[in-house]
């Protein structure tokens, strides 16, 4: 039950399980066209999506290395621990790093970007984040990206976890770059990265400097459109991808997306039965993960650790400076509403044994009401 890895479905595993074949073989070349074709279904986009062999950091980076020459300006808007990753990369790769550092937990808005845009000049990136796991905040990349274009720039979103999740349109809302992985939303194992690049990304691409290698865009887009890869791809994870994309594609995105919004409202709707208070805002965009406050004179590792060990259930505690003062229950992938009430109802147990003054017996039951609820509205 953390924001990611998620759980697998079966159908995905067994693809796992299969023999492993050569990547230029016509086989896998067959299973790669339809992956690439279903990657572009599910970004949104009609622009290539470029896979590589690595966890989603590697996408981070490749969106930087790719965009960036020492001495650039860039701008990242930042409210959480993967806000500070962009602002990490982007220095170790000598770029002018404008950093806006938000509040953990605070929702970007776009006046907060356009006033540092005004403030700073030219900025030829803007990096941002649309689903910041660490707090359970889902950004209004839409309402962001056009106060960045209205300043020129490239605008890259991290869309690790929301990608196959929440709404995220990459073409009709101008988005240059949106970075995700493979072990989110997407439902298979960690090690597949992806980048999405418009043409004016690729054009600037064609002119940085930093040194890329693996990660170079221009070499992963003429293998891709010979359906061919520059390096060894992860031949059985993308036979497990197309299985399961072709399962986010059948059920629908809009369904998917759907399913999603449920599931966050019963999860927070049950939370705030137990009297807790949430640090995720409440509202219809916290689909990927919620993230709960846990009471005073209780330690959140505590309570993370005993739903792992007396229930099996594996939740995420708090990041940096949230770190024992929250705990965070994700809801992205191959989940339904009786794994929100089972964490839930583990969670209660929890804090109780563990002294919290709660609401008892009445979590899974307002969970369950406000996910059938939703569905009807």
């Amino acid at each position: 039950m953390t924001p990611g890895p998620t759980p697998v479905p079966p159908e995905v595993l067994a693809a796992l399980a299969e023999p492993v074949v050569h990547h230029r073989g016509r086989d896998f070349k067959e299973t790669y066209e339809r992956v690439l074709a279903r990657l572009g279904e599910v970004y949104r986009t009609q622009n290539p999506v470029l896979m590589f062999t690595s966890s989603g950091t590697g996408a981070f980076e490749s969106a930087v290395a790719n965009l960036t020459s020492p001495g650039d300006r860039v701008l990242v808007l930042s409210a959480g621990n993967f806000g500070e990753r962009w602002a990490a990369l982007t220095n170790a790769y000598g770029a002018d790093v404008v950093h806006v550092r938000l509040d953990w937990g605070e929702t970007p808005e776009p006046s907060d970007l356009r006033s540092a845009l005004a403030d700073t000049g030219d900025v030829r990136v803007v990096y941002l984040v649309h689903s910041e796991t660490s707090t359970g905040v889902v950004a209004d990349v839409q309402a962001l990206a056009a106060v960045a274009k209205e300043a020129d720039a490239l605008v890259v979103v991290d869309a690790v976890s929301s990608r196959g999740a929440v709404p995220l349109e990459t073409d009709a809302w101008g988005i240059d770059v949106v970075v995700s992985g493979s072990q989110k939303a997407l439902m298979c194992p960690p090690g597949l990265a992806f980048d999405s690049v418009s043409p004016g990304a690729l054009e600037a691409a064609a002119h940085a400097t930093s040194p890329r290698f693996v990660f170079d865009w221009e070499r992963t887009r003429k293998a891709q459109a010979k359906l061919d890869a520059p390096f060894t791809p992860a031949v059985s994870l993308v036979k497990a991808l197309d299985v399961a994309l072709g399962m986010l594609l059948a059920e629908a995105l809009e369904a998917t997306f759907e399913r999603h919004a449920r599931l966050g409202r019963a999860c927070r709707e049950g939370a705030k039965a137990m009297g807790l208070e949430l640090f995720s805002p409440d509202d219809e965009r916290s689909a990927v993960v919620t993230a709960i406050r846990v009471p005073d004179g209780i330690e959140g590792g505590e309570v993370v650790a005993a739903l792992r060990d007396r229930f099996g259930i594996t939740i995420a505690g708090g990041q940096g400076e949230l770190k024992g003062k929250i705990v965070r229950i994700g809801h992205i992938g191959w989940f339904d509403v009786f794994d929100i009430t089972t964490a839930l109802a583990a969670l209660e147990l929890a804090l109780a044994d563990a002294g919290a003054d709660i609401e008892r017996g009445i979590a899974v039951t307002r969970a369950l009401e406000a996910f059938e609820t939703h569905a009807a509205v």
